[in-house]
C-alpha cells in the first residue's frame, strides 16, 4: 500500500503504480496537463515509466481553453 499526496489530497493505493496509470484514473488521459512530483516537472514522455513511490506529492494542472 502508497499513500500519495495528488493536490493536497491524500490517496491510496493497493500497490505502486506509474504516472500514466493514475492519469488514466483520474480520466484526464488525452488532456493537456502538467504534472508536478515532489517539486519537478515531470514530462509528459516519461508519465509510462515513472513510478509513484509513498510519500509523494503531485500537483496536477489541467489546461482549459476558451476565451
Amino acid at each position: 500500500m502508497i499513500t500519495v499526496s495528488i493536490n493536497g489530497a491524500t490517496r491510496q493505493f493497493p500497490q505502486v503504480i506509474s504516472i500514466a496509470a493514475l492519469v488514466e484514473e483520474m480520466g484526464l488521459t488525452g488532456k493537456r496537463i502538467a504534472l508536478e512530483r515532489n517539486g519537478e516537472i515531470v514530462p509528459r514522455g516519461m508519465f509510462a515509466t515513472r513510478q509513484l513511490a509513498d510519500g509523494d506529492r503531485l500537483e496536477v494542472v489541467v489546461a482549459v481553453g476558451g476565451g
